[in-house]
């Protein structure tokens, strides 16, 4: 990393913890007076939003060429479809075992501490009646019955008839499907024209990459205003009805992130949890004051190709599907308050509730969009199945942006461990 590099990323956690530290100042400033609150609300409506959306759109605006090129010219560059389907394979293993893990440790975390049990009633009330609308504005829409209806929702969500349609509703399974067929279409192609045609996915990508470049120098100040956006709403008095639960995820996260996924690293790829950890700071960060795998997506890329030495073909490939449908901190967190919230209701799941809950949070994570609170619909629909009032949601809504930051470093963290992990299987086959 160089040393423009080094304090690009301190001005950038700079941002982050200055902006923190206004927000919470600004909130408690508008608690103490009152006739504040309004040209509060102007500050962060007038100024600090729109400086941190024009950061987040630059980043959105690249992610549909970035996936479809990275992935197409990824498949493409394996060559042989075999080897592909081994490390799809090996890839989807590896999502498979992340996530599982994910949802375990939030369940078993919320089962041991149960921060549920003797919830005060008059703090659920109140949160029930502050955040009650924003939980049936997520509520998912009952669709028909039939089997067919079924069928026909699932092959529209991953292979619609119009892709040009599934992709201007960022829908990215459908994308990814077609640039993994066109990825294939490629390696049947003469290598004159296959090299041809991955040239240009390359420039693209490229030119992909250089855009998140220009709006990286954007990013101290829009750090700073998307972290003050949310803290200065948020402050500590809903913190402080929520402690236990909010501390005890932040724990899971930090488990995660610094305890299981170092050691995935090192076991699997023999490279030191330590290093892994520092040559991801710039995605962390970015991850953090985006709360978007998908905005995120280009610097997982970059990281993995220039500080962890991933191989373009592999991380073009295991990148973009991993910000798809590798949601680990998703899946966690989904156990975590399906658990919560059965704690503060009063109903008792049974072992083989939590194991179905297990299977639906790791299928729902891989349906879970890429965008902040995009995990709230289908998480609802796990709390009906198992008994758990899907309204319930209610009672973690105004701590979810903050939640969502944190889940979403454990997102692409996942996203990179698996990277580098099929990057070394990958090169100890070659070897031998």
């Amino acid at each position: 990393m160089s040393a423009h590099e080094r304090r690009a990323h301190r001005a950038i956690l700079g941002g982050l913890f200055l902006g923190a530290l206004a927000g919470v100042g600004a909130n408690a400033l508008a608690g103490a007076l009152p006739q504040l609150k309004g040209p509060l609300e102007t500050l962060i409506d007038g100024a600090a939003y729109p400086v941190g959306q024009v950061f987040l759109r630059m980043l959105f605006l690249v992610i549909v060429p970035l996936v479809f090129a990275s992935l197409a010219a990824g498949v493409a560059r394996l060559g042989d479809l075999s080897r592909l389907g081994r490390i799809g394979a090996l890839t989807m293993g590896l999502f498979f075992l992340t996530t599982a893990f994910s949802v375990a440790l939030g369940l078993a975390v919320m089962g041991f501490f149960q921060p549920g049990v003797g919830f005060d009633e008059a703090s659920r009330r109140a949160l029930m009646e502050s955040f009650g609308g924003d939980a049936a504005r997520f509520q998912p829409a009952a669709g028909p019955g039939s089997l067919r209806a079924l069928v026909t929702a699932v092959l529209d969500s991953v292979l619609p008839r119009n892709i040009l349609a599934a992709v201007a509703d960022m829908r990215m399974l459908p994308l990814i499907l077609f640039a993994l067929l066109f990825g294939s279409a490629l390696t049947a192609l003469p290598e004159e024209r296959r090299g041809r045609m991955t040239g240009w996915l390359d420039s693209l990508s490229d030119a992909m990459v250089a855009i998140v470049g220009f709006a990286m120098r954007l990013a101290p100040v829009a750090v700073f205003c998307l972290i003050f956006t949310v803290t200065a709403r948020f402050g500590f008095g809903l913190l402080a009805k929520l402690a236990f639960y909010v501390v005890l995820v932040f724990g899971c996260y930090l488990l995660q992130l610094l305890v299981f996924y170092p050691f995935l690293v090192k076991s699997l790829a023999g490279l030191s949890g330590r290093l892994f950890m520092r040559r991801t700071v710039p995605v962390i960060v970015t991850a953090f004051s985006t709360s978007s795998s998908n905005a995120t997506l280009p610097t997982t890329m970059r990281v993995a190709e220039t500080e962890l030495g991933v191989r373009p073909a592999i991380a073009g490939f295991v990148c973009p599907l991993g910000a798809t449908i590798n949601m680990n901190g998703t899946a966690l967190f989904e156990g975590a308050v399906v658990l919560f919230v059965a704690q503060v209701f009063g109903i008792p799941l049974s072992l083989p509730q939590q194991a179905l809950v297990v299977l639906l949070c790791v299928l729902s994570a891989v349906g879970t969009a890429g965008i902040p609170g995009g995990s709230i619909p289908l998480l609802m629909g796990v709390m009906a199945q198992v008994g758990v009032p899907p309204d319930g949601i209610a009672l973690i809504l105004g701590a979810d942006r903050l939640l969502d930051m944190g889940r979403t470093v454990i997102n692409v963290e996942g996203d990179l461990a698996a990277a580098v992990c099929v990057e070394a299987f990958e090169a100890r086959r070659e070897a031998a």
